[in-house]
């Protein structure tokens, strides 16, 4: 490997690096793509666990599981004892924050990364996204806006076969969608009463990519079937190597996993799809004396203006149902279940209506009737809410260099406090998802955030033992703070001014012409829809470019 050239290196194999080594290939490129994490064989999903399938308290299967390595990755809201092994383990892959602005950051290391622990929730951004700065003066516009974005959605969506309905949602664009998702019948109900009443808000059938029954990501298989495909697992790139004369990356250095040996690949480009935190490590850590502050960091920006959204959580039960509906959309998958749930769009501070208390505004995503329920026991729903973090210099990235991780690099120190303009958005979010689902008739067992945990009725998960919910009230903030979202962004940001921004609009470096970064890092503003369907769009527009680039001898 250490001879040879390939016209693009690409680090991370999840929803960035999948796409990549997909679009990269099937333009003619020769592409090494490098997992941190390990392969995956059928065993990984195995259909034969034992105990129940349902996500929610599992006290002691998260106390396992701590107990095991995985202090933070167990307290993930919607927990699923089936996972485990798809989340890291902590104690291999420490990061620290500060102790008055804790931060969970819940990661998976294999080939498809977090791909296999996602929703599979995939929505598109508006302009009501990529042009917010403009609106209302916070942080910056995206150098893109949707118009140049959406052939790459299309394009993705047709690609993973993305079901959906065109609902008709100014700030929530259709798509290209291979069939209809559902609501259950709770959901339609909710739907109904939601709408009727407030005439502002919408209901809604997810979006969702199909549960992937030959597991590898779909983008690497139709990549190694180009035959230009190159893929190592268990390579943990720890360097961009740059040319102190060109200023152009020359490759990356990574250690093996396995056999904590070094080794170099070279590339003509670089192309990081790490996810948000791991590429600006990367990025930090390769710093070098013609790039001090980090490789591509001309503008000083590299690692600031980090964000996530700002997480609630409402479950409950639902009166006169009982079990839960089996969404007959698509064949359930016989690891994952059944897909599906309901949607609850942007309403606030849009088409003319301006709530004075906060800027930008917040989504909801759940489910009603789809829970794990025993036969004859209430039905059960739970929405969590994702607001808006605007964008802030304060919240960053950094090495901490005090401390190492099993191989030897500077954990990234994370800061993400949430500001009075999130504190006021978390208040009003939470009490709208509460007015909803009371309106709808739906009963609450409890609803909280990092602010605080409100039990009603019968508490939080009447059927478990006090034991679990007695430590269940005592941690349930400490498992709601930032990060909990999971859907960080920001921290090598695209723009239009090389003084302000990491990228250009093309996701290439202003100070590197032959390294580019697609995941979700380069957002200028975090949004309230997931990210994932953003990142996978940006991608295929870049490598688009990188191929023409290529083509034209640029790069």
């Amino acid at each position: 490997m250490a001879t040879r050239v390939y016209d693009v290196v690409v680090v991370g194999s999840g929803a960035a690096g999948s796409i990549a080594a997909k679009e990269l290939t099937e333009r003619g490129l020769d592409v090494l793509v490098l997992e941190a994490g390990r392969a995956i064989s059928t065993d990984d999903f195995k259909t034969d666990f034992k105990g129940p399938r349902e996500k929610g308290i599992q006290l002691w299967a998260r106390i396992r599981a701590a107990a095991s390595g995985q202090p933070i990755q167990s307290r993930v809201a919607f927990y699923g004892k089936q996972l485990k092994h798809l989340f890291v383990n902590d104690r291999e892959h420490p990061y620290s924050s500060p102790k008055d602005a804790p931060f969970l950051w819940i990661r998976g290391k294999q080939l498809g990364g977090r791909l296999h622990t996602f929703g599979r929730v995939l929505m598109r951004w508006s302009d009501v996204d990529f042009k917010a700065a403009s609106r209302d003066g916070y942080g910056e516009d995206w150098p893109i806006s949707y118009a140049d974005l959406a052939p790459y959605y299309d394009r993705v969506e047709q690609f993973l076969g993305v079901r959906g309905c065109n609902d008709n949602v100014p700030n929530l664009p259709d798509g290209k969608f291979a069939g209809p998702s559902k609501l259950t019948a709770a959901e339609r109900d909710f739907k109904q009463k939601t709408e009727s009443h407030w005439p502002g808000r919408r209901a809604v059938a997810w979006r969702y990519m199909p549960p992937n029954a030959r597991r590898v990501p779909a983008g690497m298989l139709a990549a190694q079937e180009t035959g230009r495909l190159t893929l190592r697992t268990d390579a943990i790139v720890t360097r961009v190597i740059t040319d102190p004369t060109t200023k152009k990356a020359t490759g990356v250095e990574f250690v093996d996993r396995v056999t904590r040996q070094r080794e170099t690949v070279s590339g003509r480009s670089v192309l990081l799809c790490a996810s948000t935190i791991e590429s600006v490590r990367l990025l930090l850590n390769s710093a070098a004396p013609h790039a001090p502050g980090g490789v591509a960091n001309g503008s000083g920006t590299l690692g600031r203006y980090f964000m996530d959204q700002v997480p609630n959580l409402i479950i409950g039960s639902v009166p006169g149902r009982t079990g839960f509906e089996i969404d007959d959309t698509l064949p359930p998958d016989p690891f994952y279940g059944a897909s599906g749930g309901v949607y609850i769009p942007r309403f606030e501070n849009l088409n003319g209506h301006a709530n004075p208390a906060f800027a930008r505004g917040f989504a909801f995503q759940g489910t009603i009737g789809r829970l794990f329920s025993r036969e004859g026991q209430a039905a059960k729903f739970g929405i969590m809410g994702f607001g808006e973090m605007l964008p802030n210099v304060a919240n960053t990235i950094t090495l901490n260099h005090a401390k190492r991780d099993a191989w030897g690099q500077p954990i990234p120190h994370i800061t993400c406090a949430m500001s009075a303009n999130e504190l006021a958005m978390l208040r009003e979010q939470s009490r709208a998802i509460r007015e909803m689902v009371e309106a709808a008739g739906l009963e609450v067992e409890f609803a909280g955030s990092a602010l605080g945990l409100q039990e009603s009725g019968r508490g939080a998960f009447p059927e478990a033992d006090w034991f679990s919910r007695m430590l269940f009230r005592r941690y349930f903030a400490q498992s709601m703070t930032m990060g909990a979202a999971i859907h960080e962004t920001g921290g090598a940001r695209m723009g239009s001014d090389p003084q302000k921004s990491v990228l250009n609009s093309h996701n290439q470096a202003w100070d590197v012409p032959n390294l580019f970064v697609t995941d979700g890092s380069c957002f200028p503003t975090g949004g309230c829809s997931g990210a994932t369907l953003t990142i996978m769009a940006l991608t295929a527009r870049a490598c688009e470019f990188i191929a023409g680039e290529h083509a034209a001898g640029r790069l």
